[in-house]
This record gives C-alpha cells, structure tokens and sequence, in this order.
C-alpha cells in the first residue's frame, strides 16, 4: 500500500509534460487513488464482517496488481487516472482492514506494537518507492545495454509505476500464511477455531481468558440489532466518534501526504537539481522508517498521548522552519540563465527582469506569467523559479525531515492503533470505515490541491497553514485524549463508551 500510494511522487514530473496537465490535473492524478480508496472504505468494514477480515486483504492484492499494469501501459491521462482508481480500491480496503485484523489478533501488551507494524510496512513501501524512482530516474540516464534494451529512458514513468507489480504479488502470496482473525472467527459461530489461533497467539491459558471475554462481550450486545451507521451518533459514543473524527482530520490536514506524493516537486523547487531532489526523497523514506520503528519501541511503554503530544509539537515547529525557509527566499534571474532562456524560449522580454529581486516565488511567477502569458508559464515557471531562488536548502531539507520524523514517531501509526481501540466489538468495523472515509477524504483534498495551494498561496503560505494545523492538533490531544495502552479492548469499551442508561 506504501509503495503504491508514494511511487507517483517521482511521476508527476514526467506527466505534466507529456499529458500537457494543468496543476489541478496534476493534483488528480495523485489524488485519484485516494478518492476511490475513501469510497472503498466505506464498504471494506462491513463486508469483512461479513466475508472475513484476510479475504478482503486478498481481492485488495488483486486490485494492487491490476492497477499496476494497467498504469504502465495507459496511453491517456484519462486511463491512467481510471488505472491508478483501481488500486485505489485496494488501498482503501488494506488500510483499515489490516490493522483491524491485527488489533483482533494481537494480546493487549503488545496490540499497539502489532498495530504500528502494520504502519512500518507501509513506510518501507513508501521508502522503497522513493528509492525505485531514483533507480529508473538513473538507469534513464544510463548509456548501459541493459538500460537500453529496457527503454528506461522512454518509459521512466511508466517503470516507476509497473515495478508496483512485485509488492502485489509478494501481499498476495503472504496472506495465505496468516489465519483468520479469531474475533470475527468467534462472532461468526467458530469458537473451536478461534481458540486456537488465539492460543498460537497467545498462548492456552490467556486464549481462554480472552476467548470468554469476546464471548461474554457478544451475549450483552446479542440484542441490539445488527450495528449500523447511525449507531455511531449514539450519546454514548460521543467521546470516541470526536475522537476518532478530530485525528483523523488531523493526520491528513497536517500536510503528510504533500509532503510523501510532492517531495521530490518540493525540493526541486530549492534549486539543487533533479538528481539531488530525487535523492533527498529518498531521505524522507528513511527517516519515516526510522522512527516508525522508534514510535513501534515506544508506543506501549510510553503510551499513545505522549506520543501524539510530542508528534504534534514536532510538526509546528517543523511546519515553522519550512514556512521561514521559503519566506526569507528571494529570487533572480541571472544573465546566463537569460541567455539560455532567449534560446530556449524565443520572443519574450526577457531583459525586463534583469537585475531584479523578488521577494517571493508569488512575486517572480506573477511577472514570468506578465511576461509571458498563461500558457506558456504554466510550462515553464517551475523550472525557471528553481533557477532563480537563493534559499538555504539545507534548512528547507532540516524542515522536512523533522516534520516527517514528528508524523513518522506519532499520529502516523497512533492513529491506526486508537482507531482498532476506540470502538466496541460489534460497531468497530462500520465505525473503522467511517472514520476511515473521513480520514481518506481529507488526504483527497490535500493531494489535489496541493499544487494549487504552491501556485496561488505560495511555498510560505501553504506550510504556515499546515503548521497552524500542528498547533491545534497538539491543543486537542491534550484537553480530550485519554491513555488507552496495556487494556483489553473490552476493558476498553467499559471506560470509553458511556452506559446507555
């Protein structure tokens, strides 16, 4: 899911210009996936209650696989974007069923340990596709046979997005070693076999314990009717369904998702070159895997709360650097590159900008559009402002991988874990999807309009903005978050979810 949600950050540079997109189109093609994966969570929580938590997992390998191909061969914007709305598919269905499935599984100890694995796969994919883009981006520029013989240099994009097929394959193949969850197993009328993937989990005496535990948990819900969305309005899930709704706004809006689809757009825009911004993604896979693994160590020794609180803070103060960063740029356009854009890009004035400094990329891409007109700016502003800006990359890459380091240690995988802890039994598939559709909905709209945001807000503007986000964030964890760690999610409803009386 990692690597299929991150592999179109190295291709929007190739498409832009060969699809002749604007930036909205540019926005689609990034978002798409994740507008079909918001409409597929809606039905992933319930059909596996009904079919089973690993069956679904499986359909979602397929689509994964499916969508690959179908990427690397499209001949039109528009079947690319109706390929990549197929694994969209299987994204919205893996990320809410697999860490159910593992909250299900897990013993209490270690549930959000096992839950937050779940997320380090996920940012190894991501990782991982970071670090394929740059293999192609370089085996493009190979004079090598192999290199040759494979067109690297003709297809780049359409390789970044194929190698999708590996994973796919690799999820499908992995699914068929793991068993049936032993909740849905016991809810389902198969005691026997849940007590004994229960036991392989958790040993004989507490599988037991549990197992009693789910069924005694069942027989007080055995007359409510079979749960449904309105369910989840209920007075006595008004803590967690605000919850649930407030991080789930809050992990998308903080800006993650601009950051894992455009870094390599973001960095290039500091001036260092298409090589170097391709490589400093690579950095920002890194350091999501690092402290993943960090927030996996940590997340049951110090808790979820901690966690977010210093997550959130991380993010403001991160989410300040890079707003400063971009601030403090200023831009000019020098005689050389004048000259190569005379050759370039004949009939235009480019002496008019000679010896002047702008103060903002808001400030150079309104005169290059005066100058130039709309059409031809929209082809050629980005590679023009890249050349012309003074800024201290240094700090800008500093900004970057603290605030991927604050997500990656907090609300990344948290998240997940609060989500398969929130909900009672019987309401926690459709409250998943829920929730989940919310959480998908927003990282749509960030996706989109993140390019517009760069063109019309500005690189300053749009990072104050997430940075703002930051602060609210770590206001509400805060005043309404209590600790969930080391309970069973039984124990868990009792303290959570108000009696009905």
């Amino acid at each position: 899911m990692g690597f299929d949600a991150s592999v179109i950050s190295g291709v929007v540079k190739f498409i832009e210009p060969e699809f002749d997109l604007t930036k909205m189109q540019l926005g689609w093609a990034v978002s798409c996936l994740t507008l079909t994966s918001t409409l597929a969570m809606m039905v992933a929580g319930p059909l596996s209650d009904k079919f089973g938590r690993r069956l679904v997992l499986k359909y979602a390998a397929v689509l994964y696989a499916i969508s690959a191909i179908l990427s690397a061969v499209a001949p039109s914007f528009t079947l690319l974007i109706l390929a990549r709305m197929i694994g969209g598919l299987g994204v919205g269905a893996s990320l809410i069923i697999a860490p159910m499935y593992i909250a299900e599984i897990a013993p209490a100890n270690l549930r959000g340990r096992m839950v937050s694995f779940n997320q380090l796969n996920i940012v190894v994919g991501i990782s991982v596709a970071f670090f394929t883009n740059y293999l192609i981006l370089q085996l493009s520029q190979s004079s090598s046979s192999f290199a040759q013989m494979l067109s690297f240099d003709e297809y780049t994009w359409r390789w970044m997005l194929g190698l999708e097929t590996l994973p796919a394959l690799l999820y499908f193949t992995g699914l068929y070693f793991v068993p049936r969850s032993p909740r849905w197993l016991a809810m389902n009328g198969y005691e026997e076999k849940a007590l004994e993937v229960l036991t392989h989990a958790s040993g004989s005496a507490n599988a037991t314990k549990v197992l009693n535990d789910i069924k005694v948990n069942l027989k007080e819900n055995v007359h409510k009717s079979k749960a449904k969305l309105a369910d989840l309005f209920k007075p006595a899930l008004k803590l967690v369904l605000l919850i649930g709704v407030v991080i789930a706004i809050l992990q998308q809006i903080t800006g993650i998702n601009a950051v894992f689809f455009y870094a390599p757009m973001i960095f290039e825009q500091t001036g260092i070159g298409v090589d170097a911004s391709f490589s400093q993604a690579i950095l920002v896979g890194l350091t999501n895997v690092i402290f993943t693994l960090l927030a996996l160590w940590l997340i049951d020794k110090l808790g979820r709360k901690f966690l977010l609180v210093f997550g959130f803070t991380g993010i403001f103060v991160a989410m300040s650097i890079l707003a400063y960063s971009f601030a403090t740029a200023t831009y000019s356009i020098d005689n050389d590159t004048i000259s190569n854009l005379m050759i370039n890009i004949p009939g235009v004035e480019w002496s008019s900008l000679q010896n002047i400094t702008f103060e903002s990329d808001l400030e150079i891409k309104e005169a290059l559009r005066n100058i130039m007109g709309a059409e031809l700016a929209d082809k050629h502003t980005s590679d023009i402002v890249s050349q012309s800006i003074q800024i201290n990359s240094w700090l800008v890459l500093i900004g970057i991988l603290g605030f991927v380091a604050s997500f990656a240690i907090s609300v990344g995988p948290v998240m997940w874990v609060l989500f398969s802890e929130l909900f009672p039994n019987t309401i926690r598939g459709i409250a998943i999807s829920f929730i989940g559709f919310i959480n998908s909905a927003i990282r749509f709209s960030v996706q989109l309009v993140f390019p517009w945001q760069l063109e019309n807000l500005g690189n300053a503007g749009t990072f104050v903005i997430y940075g703002v986000f930051g602060l609210l964030g770590l206001i509400f964890v805060l005043i309404f978050l209590p600790e969930t760690k080391g309970k069973s999610l039984e124990d868990l409803e009792t303290i959570l979810v108000k009696s009905e009386k």
